[in-house]
């Protein structure tokens, strides 16, 4: 039983790794006032890239930089067309997904079976290795906790670090400031589109490591749609977050866990349909999504920025 335990808590962090990167990248642009719904695009872009630069080249940091490059580049994109442009930004953000999903699958047609499978077998490029922490690893239970790749202990710090910096800093300030009352800020003396356009970057980056995480270490190798619909969790999970990266690893562990489970009920030859095994986490995310939305509007709290979603035009100041 134990050992069934360590199992799932084990592969519960795996899953979740490449959610709460995506996840505090979203809440950082999101915090910022723009929303961008590209994030299944750009974690199936960066996770193509990152497996291909990988394979070719054996180098991970290549990879990983790769696949943050990737995010950036492709939330550029998405900052020109809502900042500068003020475009409508779920269009704009739909397009970055279309586009994203599109030119992934049309990648990842060079790399065959035998592609994958000489990755898998460690001949031609690198994958990210467990690193297993001594005397802590052998610890009943929460052994597996750190028996982990190096994304996975690297995004366990992100998470305080970046409440940190959004709730105990200047610049944390400065973004919060401009998510929930631009002109305001702008008096202040704050420039809103480069703050804008910086935590949109960022936020396109880090999803971009969620992306590499998945080709890289939970899924070794690429398939189409290998995302699986986790970029629109992701939108998910920020709202379940209220907003707060302190709170976003909660959503990701929950995600994982029900992947967890289904995937060890599956093993265990259980009676119950496939398909249905396979819907679970996502049944699990509306439900839990549905009673935060309920929980919310009748504490009348959100953490939602005011501006979100709004262009912000300077002379309307």
């Amino acid at each position: 039983m134990i050992l069934l335990i360590s199992s799932i808590i084990a592969i519960t962090l795996k899953a979740g790794t490449s959610l709460v990167f995506a996840t505090i990248g979203e809440i950082f642009t999101e915090k910022s006032g723009i929303l961008n719904l590209g994030i299944e695009g750009i974690m199936l872009m960066s996770a193509v890239i990152a497996f291909t630069v990988s394979y070719y080249t054996g180098n991970l940091s290549a990879a990983i930089l790769s696949a943050m490059l990737t995010g950036g580049v492709l939330s550029l994109i998405h900052a020109f067309l809502s900042i500068t442009m003020q475009a409508q930004q779920v269009v704009s953000g739909l397009s970055i997904t279309l586009f994203g999903t599109g030119m992934a699958s049309f990648l990842g047609q060079t790399l065959g079976p035998e592609t994958n499978s000489g990755y898998l077998t460690g001949l031609s490029a690198a994958r990210l290795q467990t690193l297993t922490i001594p005397g802590l690893s052998r610890l009943p239970l929460i052994g597996p906790v750190f028996n982990q790749d190096p994304l996975t202990y690297i995004v366990l710090l992100l998470i305080p670090v970046s409440w940190f910096f959004m709730y105990k800093t200047k610049h944390g300030l400065n973004l919060r400031a401009v998510g929930e009352n631009p002109q305001t800020a702008d008096a202040m003396g704050i420039n809103v589109p480069r703050i804008r356009y910086l935590y949109t970057i960022v936020g396109g980056m880090l999803a971009g490591i969620g992306g590499a995480h998945l080709s890289l270490s939970y899924t070794p190798g690429w398939t189409d749609n290998i995302t699986g619909g986790r970029g629109w969790i992701v939108i998910a999970l920020v709202i379940f977050s209220l907003w707060n990266p302190s709170r976003a690893i909660w959503g990701a562990l929950l995600f994982g866990g029900i992947n967890a489970v289904q995937f060890r009920l599956q093993a265990s030859g259980a009676d119950i349909s496939s398909t249905l095994l396979n819907m679970l986490p996502y049944l699990v995310t509306i439900a839990v999504l549905v009673i935060i939305t309920v929980w919310e509007d009748r504490k009348r709290t959100t953490g939602s920025p005011a501006a979100l979603g709004t262009p912000y035009q300077r002379e309307e100041k």
